[in-house]
Protein backbone atom coordinates (compact mmCIF):
# COMPACT_ATOMS: atom_id res chain seq x y z
CA UNK A 1 0.00 0.00 0.00
CA UNK A 2 1.41 3.71 -0.25
CA UNK A 3 3.24 4.96 2.08
CA UNK A 4 2.95 8.64 3.57
CA UNK A 5 5.28 10.01 1.02
CA UNK A 6 3.33 8.30 -1.70
CA UNK A 7 -0.04 10.00 -0.22
CA UNK A 8 1.60 13.43 0.08
CA UNK A 9 3.06 13.38 -3.59
CA UNK A 10 -0.68 12.37 -4.72
CA UNK A 11 -2.09 15.53 -3.65
CA UNK A 12 0.42 17.61 -4.78
CA UNK A 13 -0.03 16.00 -8.04
CA UNK A 14 -3.21 17.20 -8.26
CA UNK A 15 -2.39 21.02 -7.16
CA UNK A 16 0.00 20.94 -9.95
CA UNK A 17 -2.09 19.38 -12.86
CA UNK A 18 -4.59 21.95 -11.21
CA UNK A 19 -2.22 24.64 -12.10
CA UNK A 20 -1.09 23.92 -15.44
CA UNK A 21 -4.11 23.61 -16.53
CA UNK A 22 -5.31 27.13 -15.39
CA UNK A 23 -2.14 28.54 -16.81
CA UNK A 24 -2.54 27.01 -20.54
CA UNK A 25 -6.22 27.59 -20.27
CA UNK A 26 -6.07 31.11 -19.61
CA UNK A 27 -3.17 31.47 -22.58
CA UNK A 28 -6.08 30.67 -24.78
CA UNK A 29 -4.27 27.24 -25.29
CA UNK A 30 -6.67 23.78 -25.89
CA UNK A 31 -6.59 20.70 -23.83
CA UNK A 32 -6.64 17.83 -26.07
CA UNK A 33 -6.87 14.28 -25.23
CA UNK A 34 -5.00 11.93 -28.09
CA UNK A 35 -4.82 8.34 -28.41
CA UNK A 36 -2.41 5.93 -26.12
CA UNK A 37 -2.53 3.00 -29.13
CA UNK A 38 -0.97 3.83 -31.67
CA UNK A 39 0.06 2.47 -35.42
CA UNK A 40 3.30 4.12 -35.34
CA UNK A 41 5.62 5.20 -32.09
CA UNK A 42 8.01 7.46 -32.29
CA UNK A 43 11.77 6.71 -34.08
CA UNK A 44 13.74 7.99 -31.45
CA UNK A 45 16.97 5.55 -31.71
CA UNK A 46 17.61 4.91 -27.90
CA UNK A 47 13.73 4.67 -27.11
CA UNK A 48 11.63 1.36 -27.51
CA UNK A 49 7.96 1.04 -27.61
CA UNK A 50 5.81 -1.43 -26.01
CA UNK A 51 4.11 -3.30 -28.89
CA UNK A 52 1.07 -4.85 -28.88
CA UNK A 53 -1.08 -7.38 -31.09
CA UNK A 54 -4.36 -6.15 -32.24
CA UNK A 55 -6.97 -9.28 -32.96
CA UNK A 56 -9.70 -8.29 -34.58
CA UNK A 57 -12.88 -10.61 -33.63
CA UNK A 58 -15.05 -9.31 -36.12
CA UNK A 59 -14.78 -9.07 -39.72
CA UNK A 60 -13.58 -4.88 -39.20
CA UNK A 61 -10.02 -4.73 -39.82
CA UNK A 62 -6.97 -6.56 -39.63
CA UNK A 63 -4.78 -7.98 -37.17
CA UNK A 64 -1.39 -6.29 -36.76
CA UNK A 65 0.80 -4.62 -34.09
CA UNK A 66 -0.45 -1.87 -32.60
CA UNK A 67 1.84 0.51 -29.82
CA UNK A 68 1.42 2.34 -26.52
CA UNK A 69 3.01 5.42 -27.49
CA UNK A 70 5.88 6.93 -26.35
CA UNK A 71 4.86 10.68 -26.84
CA UNK A 72 1.50 12.62 -27.97
CA UNK A 73 3.95 14.41 -30.74
CA UNK A 74 2.75 12.83 -33.77
CA UNK A 75 -1.06 12.95 -32.83
CA UNK A 76 -0.55 16.47 -31.27
CA UNK A 77 1.32 18.08 -34.51
CA UNK A 78 -1.43 16.37 -36.69
CA UNK A 79 -4.35 18.89 -34.92
CA UNK A 80 -1.36 21.63 -35.09
CA UNK A 81 -1.46 20.83 -38.62
CA UNK A 82 -5.83 20.88 -39.00
CA UNK A 83 -5.49 24.31 -37.31
CA UNK A 84 -5.86 23.38 -33.77
CA UNK A 85 -4.05 26.70 -32.47
CA UNK A 86 -1.94 26.45 -29.18
CA UNK A 87 -2.54 22.84 -27.56
CA UNK A 88 -1.91 21.06 -24.38
CA UNK A 89 -1.57 17.64 -23.13
CA UNK A 90 -1.13 16.02 -19.91
CA UNK A 91 -0.99 12.17 -20.69
CA UNK A 92 0.80 8.77 -19.72
CA UNK A 93 3.33 7.78 -22.29
CA UNK A 94 5.25 4.59 -22.22
CA UNK A 95 8.93 3.18 -22.70
CA UNK A 96 9.93 -0.54 -22.60
CA UNK A 97 13.23 -1.21 -20.22
CA UNK A 98 12.83 1.90 -18.02
CA UNK A 99 13.31 1.36 -14.57
CA UNK A 100 15.90 3.10 -12.40
CA UNK A 101 15.23 6.11 -9.74
CA UNK A 102 14.92 8.47 -11.91
CA UNK A 103 12.86 6.21 -14.84
CA UNK A 104 9.39 4.35 -14.86
CA UNK A 105 8.45 2.91 -17.94
CA UNK A 106 4.81 4.41 -17.62
CA UNK A 107 5.19 8.18 -16.77
CA UNK A 108 3.37 10.76 -17.38
CA UNK A 109 4.08 14.15 -19.79
CA UNK A 110 2.52 17.81 -20.09
CA UNK A 111 3.23 18.11 -24.30
CA UNK A 112 2.46 21.71 -25.38
CA UNK A 113 2.37 23.23 -28.83
CA UNK A 114 2.24 26.85 -30.24
CA UNK A 115 1.72 28.10 -33.93
CA UNK A 116 3.87 30.94 -34.98
CA UNK A 117 5.99 30.58 -32.28
CA UNK A 118 10.08 29.26 -31.96
CA UNK A 119 11.49 27.91 -28.89
CA UNK A 120 12.32 31.27 -27.16
CA UNK A 121 8.59 31.43 -26.72
CA UNK A 122 7.24 27.93 -25.65
CA UNK A 123 10.75 28.66 -22.86
CA UNK A 124 8.77 31.46 -21.44
CA UNK A 125 5.41 30.06 -21.52
CA UNK A 126 7.29 26.83 -19.71
CA UNK A 127 9.09 29.11 -17.51
CA UNK A 128 6.12 30.33 -16.01
CA UNK A 129 3.46 27.48 -15.76
CA UNK A 130 6.05 25.77 -13.77
CA UNK A 131 7.01 28.76 -11.46
CA UNK A 132 3.02 29.02 -10.86
CA UNK A 133 2.89 25.25 -10.33
CA UNK A 134 5.34 25.08 -7.86
CA UNK A 135 3.92 28.11 -5.98
CA UNK A 136 0.46 25.96 -5.80
CA UNK A 137 2.19 23.05 -4.75
CA UNK A 138 3.74 24.50 -1.92
CA UNK A 139 7.23 23.68 -2.93
CA UNK A 140 10.72 24.93 -1.74
CA UNK A 141 10.48 27.96 -4.62
CA UNK A 142 13.20 26.28 -6.73
CA UNK A 143 11.11 26.83 -10.05
CA UNK A 144 10.26 30.21 -9.10
CA UNK A 145 13.93 31.28 -9.42
CA UNK A 146 13.05 33.11 -12.95
CA UNK A 147 14.51 34.23 -15.35
CA UNK A 148 16.21 30.55 -15.86
CA UNK A 149 19.37 30.37 -17.44
CA UNK A 150 19.71 29.69 -20.78
CA UNK A 151 23.20 28.40 -22.25
CA UNK A 152 24.35 26.76 -25.26
CA UNK A 153 24.81 23.38 -25.58
CA UNK A 154 28.72 24.38 -26.80
CA UNK A 155 29.20 27.04 -23.68
CA UNK A 156 28.11 24.56 -21.42
CA UNK A 157 30.50 21.72 -22.46
CA UNK A 158 33.17 24.75 -22.87
CA UNK A 159 32.72 25.86 -19.42
CA UNK A 160 32.94 22.21 -17.96
CA UNK A 161 35.45 20.57 -20.28
CA UNK A 162 37.55 23.00 -22.14
CA UNK A 163 36.70 21.11 -24.88
CA UNK A 164 35.10 23.90 -27.55
CA UNK A 165 32.46 22.00 -30.01
CA UNK A 166 33.01 24.18 -32.92
CA UNK A 167 36.57 22.84 -32.92
CA UNK A 168 35.53 19.49 -33.43
CA UNK A 169 33.39 18.95 -36.42
CA UNK A 170 33.80 15.20 -36.66
CA UNK A 171 34.16 12.02 -33.98
CA UNK A 172 37.58 11.25 -34.38
CA UNK A 173 37.99 15.37 -33.27
CA UNK A 174 36.02 15.54 -30.74
CA UNK A 175 37.16 11.80 -29.32
CA UNK A 176 40.71 13.36 -28.77
CA UNK A 177 39.32 16.37 -27.03
CA UNK A 178 37.54 14.28 -25.16
CA UNK A 179 40.07 12.24 -23.77
CA UNK A 180 42.43 14.94 -23.53
CA UNK A 181 40.08 16.31 -20.65
CA UNK A 182 40.14 13.01 -19.10
CA UNK A 183 36.85 11.33 -20.57
CA UNK A 184 36.52 7.64 -20.83
CA UNK A 185 34.63 8.00 -24.33
CA UNK A 186 34.77 3.96 -24.94
CA UNK A 187 35.30 2.30 -28.18
CA UNK A 188 33.08 4.41 -30.68
CA UNK A 189 33.98 6.80 -33.05
CA UNK A 190 30.60 8.30 -33.80
CA UNK A 191 30.21 11.93 -33.06
CA UNK A 192 26.92 11.53 -31.34
CA UNK A 193 28.44 8.70 -28.67
CA UNK A 194 31.29 10.57 -27.87
CA UNK A 195 29.50 13.47 -27.14
CA UNK A 196 26.80 12.05 -25.03
CA UNK A 197 29.93 10.14 -23.00
CA UNK A 198 31.87 13.77 -22.98
CA UNK A 199 28.16 15.09 -21.70
CA UNK A 200 26.90 12.78 -19.01
CA UNK A 201 30.26 12.45 -17.11
CA UNK A 202 31.67 16.33 -17.42
CA UNK A 203 28.78 18.44 -18.10
CA UNK A 204 24.85 17.14 -17.18
CA UNK A 205 25.35 16.67 -13.56
CA UNK A 206 26.38 20.58 -13.39
CA UNK A 207 23.48 21.84 -14.94
CA UNK A 208 20.63 23.82 -13.01
CA UNK A 209 22.13 23.73 -9.38
CA UNK A 210 21.58 27.67 -8.64
CA UNK A 211 18.03 27.81 -10.72
CA UNK A 212 16.74 26.00 -13.36
CA UNK A 213 18.30 25.84 -16.80
CA UNK A 214 17.74 25.78 -20.14
CA UNK A 215 20.15 24.21 -22.67
CA UNK A 216 20.34 25.31 -26.26
CA UNK A 217 21.24 25.14 -30.02
CA UNK A 218 22.09 20.96 -29.70
CA UNK A 219 24.31 19.54 -32.69
CA UNK A 220 21.98 19.43 -35.43
CA UNK A 221 22.42 15.46 -35.85
CA UNK A 222 20.68 15.48 -32.40
CA UNK A 223 17.60 16.95 -33.42
CA UNK A 224 15.58 14.87 -36.25
CA UNK A 225 12.59 16.82 -35.42
CA UNK A 226 13.77 20.45 -35.37
CA UNK A 227 14.16 23.28 -37.55
CA UNK A 228 17.74 24.03 -38.14
CA UNK A 229 19.37 27.42 -36.92
CA UNK A 230 18.91 29.93 -39.59
CA UNK A 231 22.72 30.98 -40.89
CA UNK A 232 24.07 27.76 -38.55
CA UNK A 233 23.41 24.84 -40.06
CA UNK A 234 24.85 22.79 -37.82
CA UNK A 235 22.78 23.47 -34.29
CA UNK A 236 19.33 23.08 -34.25
CA UNK A 237 17.07 24.80 -32.71
CA UNK A 238 16.23 22.91 -29.75
CA UNK A 239 16.28 23.14 -26.01
CA UNK A 240 16.38 20.66 -22.67
CA UNK A 241 15.21 21.98 -19.76
CA UNK A 242 17.26 20.99 -16.54
CA UNK A 243 17.05 21.36 -12.64
CA UNK A 244 19.39 19.81 -10.05
CA UNK A 245 21.47 17.77 -13.03
CA UNK A 246 18.13 16.05 -13.90
CA UNK A 247 16.76 16.56 -17.38
CA UNK A 248 12.95 17.40 -17.44
CA UNK A 249 11.81 18.31 -20.73
CA UNK A 250 12.81 18.51 -24.59
CA UNK A 251 11.20 20.64 -27.02
CA UNK A 252 12.56 22.68 -30.09
CA UNK A 253 11.47 24.63 -32.79
CA UNK A 254 9.08 22.32 -35.08
CA UNK A 255 10.56 21.08 -38.35
CA UNK A 256 7.69 22.23 -41.03
CA UNK A 257 9.66 20.40 -44.49
CA UNK A 258 8.11 16.78 -45.11
CA UNK A 259 10.43 15.99 -47.18
CA UNK A 260 13.75 16.70 -45.04
CA UNK A 261 11.33 15.49 -42.28
CA UNK A 262 10.74 11.57 -43.89
CA UNK A 263 14.84 11.68 -44.71
CA UNK A 264 15.85 12.12 -41.28
CA UNK A 265 13.04 9.35 -40.13
CA UNK A 266 14.70 7.24 -42.99
CA UNK A 267 18.27 7.77 -41.30
CA UNK A 268 16.94 6.93 -37.97
CA UNK A 269 15.11 3.90 -39.15
CA UNK A 270 18.59 2.45 -40.65
CA UNK A 271 20.12 3.47 -37.23
CA UNK A 272 17.61 1.05 -35.72
CA UNK A 273 18.50 -1.42 -38.10
CA UNK A 274 21.78 -1.57 -37.86
CA UNK A 275 21.87 -1.51 -34.07
CA UNK A 276 19.60 -4.10 -33.87
CA UNK A 277 16.48 -2.68 -32.75
CA UNK A 278 13.15 -2.85 -33.11
CA UNK A 279 12.24 -0.98 -36.66
CA UNK A 280 9.15 0.71 -36.64
CA UNK A 281 6.93 1.89 -39.66
CA UNK A 282 6.74 5.55 -40.49
CA UNK A 283 3.60 7.42 -40.31
CA UNK A 284 2.59 8.76 -43.21
CA UNK A 285 -0.19 10.96 -41.70
CA UNK A 286 2.12 12.92 -39.91
CA UNK A 287 4.36 13.12 -42.25
CA UNK A 288 1.18 15.00 -44.36
CA UNK A 289 0.97 17.14 -41.19
CA UNK A 290 4.26 18.54 -41.22
CA UNK A 291 3.98 19.49 -44.22
CA UNK A 292 1.47 21.71 -43.92
CA UNK A 293 1.57 22.82 -39.75
CA UNK A 294 2.40 26.58 -39.38
CA UNK A 295 5.85 28.21 -37.58
CA UNK A 296 5.49 26.11 -34.46
CA UNK A 297 6.95 25.21 -31.65
CA UNK A 298 6.60 22.59 -28.68
CA UNK A 299 8.08 20.92 -25.57
CA UNK A 300 7.29 17.76 -23.36
CA UNK A 301 7.87 18.17 -20.04
CA UNK A 302 8.38 15.06 -17.15
CA UNK A 303 6.09 15.60 -14.78
CA UNK A 304 6.85 12.63 -12.45
CA UNK A 305 10.43 14.44 -12.33
CA UNK A 306 9.42 17.92 -11.50
CA UNK A 307 7.58 16.12 -8.75
CA UNK A 308 10.13 14.74 -7.43
CA UNK A 309 11.84 18.20 -7.17
CA UNK A 310 9.75 20.49 -5.83
CA UNK A 311 9.00 17.99 -3.27
CA UNK A 312 12.84 16.91 -2.61
CA UNK A 313 12.25 13.00 -3.13
CA UNK A 314 14.88 11.05 -3.85
CA UNK A 315 13.15 8.22 -6.73
CA UNK A 316 10.48 8.64 -9.19
CA UNK A 317 9.03 6.09 -6.86
CA UNK A 318 8.06 8.35 -3.74
CA UNK A 319 5.77 10.09 -6.63
CA UNK A 320 4.13 6.84 -7.63
CA UNK A 321 1.06 5.13 -5.94
CA UNK A 322 1.77 2.26 -7.86
CA UNK A 323 5.52 2.40 -9.28
CA UNK A 324 7.07 -0.29 -11.81
CA UNK A 325 9.29 -1.58 -9.51
CA UNK A 326 6.55 -3.28 -7.55
CA UNK A 327 6.19 -5.81 -10.58
CA UNK A 328 9.29 -5.61 -12.23
CA UNK A 329 12.23 -6.73 -10.08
Amino acid sequence: MPNSVQWRSAAARQALYAALRRFFTQRDYLEVDTPLLVPTPGMEPHITAFETPFVPETDVGRGRSLYLHTSPEYAMKRLLADGSGPLFQICKVFRNGEVSRTHNPEFTLLEFYRPQADYHAIMADLEGALAEADRAVGGDGFFTRTPYERVSVRDAVLRATGVDLRACPDGPSLKRAAEAAGVRTGDSVLYDDVFFHLFLQRVEGGLGQERPTFLTEYPASMASLARLKPGEPAVAERTELYARGLELANGFSELTDAVEQRARLLEEQEFRRNTGRAVYPLDERFLDAVGRMPPSAGIAVGLDRILMLMLGVASISDVLLFPAHEFVE
